[in-house]
């Protein structure tokens, strides 16, 4: 088979004023490498590199560097971590603290190291006195010397990598019931093991190139602190032939680690998307999609013991301010605009933000000053925020094994949660080998596995196509009219809000508005953005005697108005909106000319967006028929009536 001939982008060549010295750059730093190639005495060099002086050299090298490098993981990783998740004063102070030694001049480095550690330094006297430790002229010096000057690779590499780790996954862990502890351990540090693997071999690599500081503070002294540069540093004077033998072992090393690093530490082009970004392009599994019927569960889930119930009160101050209380099996479907406080109410609740704080008690227990993973709150991003070096199996599973269940019967109720939500056949798979579908569809198994007193789930279904998501609607009705604790479920879905709450909270600028139950709201929602959700025109006004004075101007004649001067909201069916193309004679008390603007199909039914300059926008329903027979089209003049009994009236 023929490859393809890969043709060179129009306009892709680079400008002569750049490539000239770009390519003086390249012939600079090859210059001197070719050097080393070039005097190399090929012959002699396995004579020189096995000398005994050499491999004394290179064993005390491989000691000091493995051991710098033991010190640079056991204090630079938690310094990493300090600097990338902690906000404190003078966090700016400690990073250059940690990039000193980078830009340092290893000579004064060593010099600085001798002021504070040596026999008259600062606390060299105290260690000699009570420890009996001299580190200057000792192997341990040199150790000290490599890591002070190696260490600050360690740091900025996994800072970096830290940075680029979104928090929510760490937050989900611990929503889970995972300590700090634990989180870091079976989270954080495994997602960050590229930086971490990065900048452990920089670290290793400087420390067997250290010089400087070595010879300033630790002396030249054979086999206890002559390591492999302080020896080539002597063969210069003595065989220059050796020295360069020795340089090209230090060269091929470097190299050796460089090439080993290519993509991580030299920013090569990769794929570095987010996991849950991978597996939401990922098209849906035909398997997984089918419309059969969801497995049964098996038989030990379904014979477990009735949950213990747990209502909610709690009360929230800051951004959001609200008091929420709830009864054992309820479930509250939040809503509102963007920037209405949803997410917050949830994060204040997981105790994750300082945006808001809540007051919050679960059954009988107040939990609001224990930490996120003991208060036995349970949260789906999203995103689902699926830990991708675990598989479906063992991310449904961590809340158990963080709350102490033994492997096997963890792994065995978690497969018993994915069978029931319909991918235990996905069970091996890593969530980037999921579509966006299953792994929401895994992330819901692992929140409910977690046996949590409340379950938090932000936008659940929101990566399913339609018909998985009815399916897994049906599943998690069902699951959550067993479950002991309250359930708040933020969604921008009408039909979520209707078939899975029994309670819908309205919120708009960190306010509650409504808290009533879906059909209350769906038949008088007190908010434009509701409204519009449930398929409605909204027109915000003032009452008059017979109507509403619209924000916008003009009026609106109803059948039942409000006191006058009530801040009101009149809600208007698409359906109940009538469109002409002649002026509508007869009992019609509201009739407005416009202009269509757009039409879209709505099921079997077609709806207009239909502008006019006597009333705010308005959006119609109408039979495709009945659009053909008025010869609607986009830009077509006509008139739009509303019955007086059509139009709803409630207060704001």
């Amino acid at each position: 088979m023929k490859r393809p001939v890969r043709r060179r982008t129009p306009g892709a060549r680079a400008p002569l004023l750049l490539t000239v010295p770009a390519l003086l750059a390249v012939a600079f730093l090859m210059l001197p490498l070719i050097g080393i190639l070039a005097r190399t005495s090929w012959g002699e060099l396995g004579d020189h590199l096995t000398a005994e002086a050499t491999t004394e050299a290179l064993r005390l090298s491989l000691l000091v560097s493995l051991w710098s490098l033991g010190l640079s993981l056991l204090f630079g990783v938690p310094l990493a971590w300090l600097l990338a998740r902690v906000p404190f004063p003078g966090k700016a102070f400690v990073r250059s603290l940690v990039l000193l030694p980078m830009v340092l001049p290893p000579t004064v480095g060593g010099v600085a190291l001798l002021l504070a550690f040596g026999r008259r330094g600062l606390l060299g006297p105290w260690l000699e006195d009570t420890f009996g430790i001299t580190l200057p002229f000792h192997t341990s010096g040199a150790v000290l010397a490599a890591t002070f000057v190696a260490m600050p690779f360690l740091v900025i590499s996994l800072e970096g990598a830290l940075g680029g780790l979104r928090p929510r996954y760490e937050e989900t862990a611990a929503s889970l019931g995972a300590s700090p502890i634990r989180v870091f351990l079976t989270v954080t540090l495994p997602m960050v093991a590229p930086g971490l693997i990065a900048g452990a071999a920089l670290t290793w690599a400087r420390a067997l190139g250290e010089f400087g500081a070595t010879i300033t503070f630790a002396g030249n002294l054979p086999g206890t602190t002559q390591t492999l540069p302080l020896q080539v540093y002597l063969l210069l004077q003595d065989s220059p032939e050796a020295a360069t033998s020795v340089s090209l072992l230090l060269l091929a090393i470097a190299m050796i680690v460089l090439i080993a690093l290519r993509g991580r530490w030299t920013g090569t082009p990769g794929d570095h998307r987010d996991p849950a970004s991978r597996a939401a392009a990922r098209p849906e599994d035909p398997a997984a999609t089918a419309p059969d019927p969801l497995p049964e569960p098996p038989a030990d889930l379904l014979k477990r013991t009735p949950p213990e119930p747990w209502p909610l009160h709690a009360d929230v101050t800051g951004f959001t301010r609200l008091t929420l209380d709830a009864g054992p099996g309820t479930t509250i479907a939040v809503v509102g605009p963007n920037g209405a406080g949803k997410t917050t109410l949830l994060r204040a609740l997981l105790g994750l933000t300082p945006r808001a704080r809540a007051e919050l008690r679960l059954g009988d227990d107040d939990v609001t000053g224990l930490p996120p993973h003991r208060r036995g709150v349970a949260w789906v991003p999203q995103d689902g925020a699926l830990f991708p070096h675990l598989s479906a199996l063992t991310n449904t599973a961590y809340g158990l094994r963080a709350h102490g269940v033994p492997r096997a019967e963890a792994r065995r109720e978690a497969q018993g949660w994915l069978d029931r939500l319909g991918v235990g056949h996905l069970a091996h798979r890593k969530p980037a080998q999921l579509s966006g579908g299953q792994a929401q569809r895994v992330a819901l198994a692992r929140a409910l596995a977690a046996r949590p007193r409340l379950l938090l789930l932000d936008e659940p279904l929101a990566a399913l196509d339609q018909t998985t998501r009815a399916r897994v609607r049906h599943t998690l009705r069902g699951h959550l009219a067993e479950f002991g604790g309250v359930c708040l479920i933020v969604t921008h879905d009408p039909v979520e809000a209707v078939s899975l709450a029994d309670r819908v909270l309205v919120l708009e600028d960190g306010r509650a508005l409504q808290d009533e139950p879906p059909a209350e709201v769906t038949r008088h929602p007190r908010s434009p953005w509701v409204a519009r959700m449930l398929g409605r025109n909204a027109w915000p006004g003032t009452a008059t005697p017979d109507g509403l004075a619209l924000e916008g101007g003009g009026r609106l004649v109803v059948a039942e108005p409000l006191p006058a001067g009530t801040d009101a909201l009149a809600v208007i069916a698409p359906e109940a909106v009538s469109v002409h193309r002649e002026r509508p004679t007869g009992s019609p008390r509201n009739v407005w000319p416009g202009t269509v603007r757009e039409i879209t199909s709505a099921g079997s039914r077609l709806r207009l967006l239909i502008t006019s300059a006597e009333a705010p926008d308005l959006v119609a329903e109408i039979t495709p028929g009945a659009a053909a027979e008025l010869g609607i089209a986009d830009g077509s003049a006509v008139w739009t009536s509303v019955k007086a009994t059509e139009a709803t009236v409630v207060p704001l």
